[in-house]
């Protein structure tokens, strides 16, 4: 028992925030893309595209415009997977991975042209701080939990009802999933649905980089070969998980990062519980989560993964 109190004390709820970042972004981001009818199973490369160029912005402008410069990348990699799978009408899957494998391999030809001596891992970069909100911060239990954390951390959460808001309360929410779902009828009456699907995906890829941003210069202080560590494709779990809803995909994210602040507390804790089985915990989870818990119920948008062509 006393181990258990060691495992499951406040510090574990705030790494569950710090740890759900990423992972939110990369599902709010599939929430967007998908709705729309593109597979974008990209975010884990545009999320690692995204910390590259935020670390190298944060080293020579500043973390802040470091986090600009990774959305901006993350955006620039959306709208090449948006012009491949919308415009060309390639494989949106092969289109994806060639993403991801770019993005494994750009990094370490830039590298060491930047920074002599270094290869594939940065040299440390200014870093955003977290910051304290007074109210919050006094209230007892919750205050430490939620109320000194990164602020990209409390963007990604103030996210979620915008993402939500966007795609179920406007017009071009409306827009974007009726070329989800039928982008013949969404043609019929005048709907663009190429301009739909490149906006839809471009914001997907815009997401990925602030996530991406997030883990080089706020959650680590330095860009590292693949830092990522398939968060990207976890949000995509976690976006399934939430049938295709941002509140949905919250959930997921925090249950998945809740597993991984468990195992990193356990190996602190001393848990007789061999390392490498611990770290697996969470992606043993996103495994069950997909193959058991959701089964046949989870069902996309009907014309996700198929290239319209306007007659």
């Amino acid at each position: 028992m006393g181990i258990l109190f060691n495992i499951l004390n406040l510090a574990i709820f705030t790494s569950t925030l710090r740890i759900t970042t990423p992972i939110l972004f990369a599902a709010l981001g599939g929430c967007m893309t998908e709705r729309s009818g593109v597979i974008n199973i990209g975010l884990e490369g545009m999320m690692l595209m995204g910390a590259f160029a935020a670390a190298v912005g944060s080293y020579f402008w500043g973390p802040w415009l470091g986090v600009l410069f990774g959305i901006f990348v993350g955006g620039i990699m959306g709208l090449l997977h948006a012009f491949m799978s919308v415009t060309v009408k390639a494989n949106q899957i092969i289109s994806a991975t060639a993403i991801n494998i770019f993005a494994l391999g750009f990094p370490n030809l830039i590298v060491p042209v930047l920074w002599k001596g270094h290869y594939a891992m940065t040299p440390v970069v200014p870093v955003i701080k977290s910051i304290q909100i007074p109210v919050i911060a006094d209230i007892p239990v919750l205050g430490p939990i939620i109320g000194n954390l990164n602020p990209i951390v409390y963007i990604a959460f103030l996210l979620v009802p915008v993402v939500h808001y966007v795609l179920f309360k406007t017009r071009l929410g409306l827009r974007i999933r009726a070329v989800g779902e039928h982008p013949k009828a969404a043609d019929t009456v005048g709907i663009n649905v190429a301009l739909m699907r490149y906006i839809a995906v471009t914001v997907s890829g815009l997401l990925a980089g602030f996530g991406g941003a997030f883990l080089s210069v706020a959650y680590q202080s330095q860009f590292s070969q693949a830092m990522t560590a398939g968060r990207g494709f976890i949000g995509l779990a976690a976006m399934i998980f939430g049938r295709w809803r941002p509140f949905g995909a919250l959930v997921a994210c925090l249950i998945f990062a809740f597993a991984d602040a468990f195992q990193a507390s356990a190996q602190a804790a001393g848990v007789p519980i061999p390392p490498d089985l611990l770290l697996t915990l969470p992606y043993l989870l996103t495994l069950i989560a997909l193959a058991g818990l959701i089964g046949k119920k989870a069902v996309g948008p009907a014309a996700n993964g198929k290239p319209y062509f306007k007659d």
